[in-house]
């Protein structure tokens, strides 16, 4: 059997963290929606585009229920918390501050990654951290006292929340690799069920108007549904190296996908603060970066 073409999963990697670039400009499109309500229909929309390509493929829901718990704890609570937490900040902060905080995921991920048994803090891990906290903090202290209004300090702090949650779910997932793709279907399915308990318990319903449900269907259909199937692939067929060098860029796209929509206003410390969040995670994994320039260098004309 010939082994899957690595450019096929490095491709899909990139047409992924296009359509994560765009999360930002569609959240706030659906804006209005309660965060729980939001979910259970997006992720709802990406559980029928798995399950309509697990049934081309002939293969059916009922044998994804054989993994392990464990398997379902991280891939539910990973998706869902980080979902819901960015949804809360994208809602009680400035847009791009908040979009902005929680790209500092990669960073997060080199951190905790290097805190793991066999593995070594290096000084180029201190100077990411510090850069990406001047980042953060630019932000905060931009917008002068009203930065510290209850309704910014929720933003930040979900902003936060999120980050960490997706580090933690990118560090976890590695224990299950092997895990088929197929299964990112099954946790689609099962944060739309969580989230609609959730929300009839929680939040107060809402009728979503033509616009918030044109920019709620595209969030399931792009980055929430396709992109994470693409993501997955990627990562278990890819360039893993290079699409992590790619990712780090994700915080300067999205920025600018918000600016041209005029979702966001164009400023000094939102492009500054951008710039150090992009360096933050390219410094930290200098190591990573080096072995893929030394990879690179090393193939043969």
């Amino acid at each position: 059997m010939a082994s899957t073409p690595a450019w096929r999963g490095t491709a899909l990697g990139g047409v992924a963290l296009i359509l994560w670039s765009l999360l930002a400009l569609f959240t706030d499109g659906a804006q209005g929606i309660p965060p729980l309500q939001l979910m259970s229909m997006t992720f709802g929309v990406a559980f029928f585009i798995g399950f309509a390509l697990l049934r081309r493929r002939g293969r059916s829901f009922a044998h994804l229920l054989r993994q392990p718990p464990a398997v379902w704890a991280v891939g539910i609570g990973g998706l869902f918390g980080y979902h819901f937490f960015y949804f809360l900040a994208l809602g009680n902060a400035p847009i791009a501050d908040a979009n902005l905080i929680v790209f500092l995921w990669p960073l997060l991920i080199v951190m905790f990654s290097a805190v793991l048994p066999a593995q070594r803090l290096r000084w180029f891990h201190l100077l990411g951290v510090t850069l990406g906290v001047a980042g953060a903090g630019l932000l905060v202290l931009s917008k002068g006292p009203l930065a510290l209004a209850p309704e910014f300090a929720l933003g930040y702090v979900a902003a936060i929340a999120s980050a960490v949650i997706w580090a933690g779910y990118c560090i976890l997932k590695r224990r299950y690799a092997a895990i088929s793709t197929d299964m990112v279907t099954g946790y689609c399915a099962g944060v739309a069920v969580l989230a609609f308990f959730a929300h009839l318990v929680f939040e107060r319903s809402v009728d979503p108007n033509f616009s918030q449900s044109i920019y709620a269907v595209a969030l399931g259909l792009g980055p929430i549904g396709a992109a994470f199937y693409c993501w997955d692939y990627a990562t278990k067929h890819g360039d893993v190296q290079l699409l992590r060098a790619v990712a780090y860029t994700a915080p300067l796209r999205s920025t600018i996908f918000l600016v041209l929509a005029g979702r966001a206003e164009p400023s000094v410390p939102i492009f500054l603060a951008c710039g150090l969040i992009v360096s933050s995670s390219a410094v930290a994994s200098l190591d990573h970066l080096v072995s893929l320039r030394n990879r690179r260098r090393a193939k043969p004309d």
